[in-house]
């Protein structure tokens, strides 16, 4: 029997046939995979544009009757997306559950590659094999120091031990609350440690030129949150669209 990323067993059957996503960027990465797998995802699911499958509300409130009316032969969620009660009761219901938990860009194609083969019987995607080769080699040149905030009223920010926080690390960015001892903590923008950069992601808070660098003295890149925080097709692109955004930064 596979295991999940948090070592759950799950019992896959051995035809996959109906999937249901609670994670934005695994929905995307199934679709773009094999078109037609899926039957249910979120709201917030929003890639591929043209995905037409029945939508069981938020990340954090699924309709778990909705989930379980689907029969799906398998869920697939993420340990930091969605609540552990909603698993657990989507499992008390019969359902298989795959939960992916990674936190850099190797265990993020890992996780994907397991999912996709071992979770839902797919052959490795093509995009995986773009992506995988896009992050090969780490980024050249001088080393920046960055608060990323991800929302503001109040301030919150990337802390310790996170895919997004990875993503910037291997594309010369140190995120200077990396050793903070919460992941995405609460911030006095008067206490921030030193640093030559603010990066802006525009999810989950919408950060744009006219809302966030206004807040700050270092110059700011407002940059794609799908490609610095989604893992799966847009990882084939994210090193290209992050690094053009990351040098506009003023």
């Amino acid at each position: 029997m596979a295991r999940d990323d948090l070592g759950y067993p799950v019992a896959v059957p051995a035809r996959v046939e109906r999937v249901v996503s609670l994670v934005p960027s695994l929905t995307e990465s199934i679709a773009v995979s094999a078109p037609g797998l899926l039957v249910g995802a979120t709201n917030w699911c929003t890639h591929p544009g043209d995905l037409d499958v029945t939508r069981v509300r938020g990340t954090k409130n699924p309709d778990l009757e909705a989930v379980v009316r689907l029969a799906p032969d398998l869920v697939v969620a993420n340990a930091e997306e969605n609540r552990e009660p909603d698993l657990a009761a989507l499992r008390a219901a019969g359902l298989a559950v795959w939960v992916t938990a990674p936190a850099t860009v190797p265990a993020a194609l890992t996780s994907l590659d397991r999912l996709l083969r071992l979770g839902c019987r797919l052959p490795r995607p093509a995009w995986w094999e773009r992506a995988a080769e896009a992050w090969r080699e780490p980024a050249a040149g001088p080393r920046r120091r960055a608060v990323i905030p991800v929302w503001r009223r109040p301030w919150m920010a990337v802390g310790r031990d996170t895919f997004t926080g990875d993503v910037l690390a291997r594309l010369g960015v140190d995120n200077v609350l990396a050793g903070h001892g919460e992941r995405y903590p609460r911030v006095s923008l008067a206490d921030l440690p030193p640093h030559d950069l603010v990066v802006l992601p525009d999810e989950p808070y919408a950060f744009s030129r006219d809302d966030g660098p206004e807040a700050f003295a270092a110059p700011s890149a407002c940059v794609s949150g799908r490609h610095l925080t989604w893992y799966g097709p847009s990882l084939a692109q994210a090193r290209a669209v992050l690094l053009e955004q990351l040098a506009a930064a003023r």
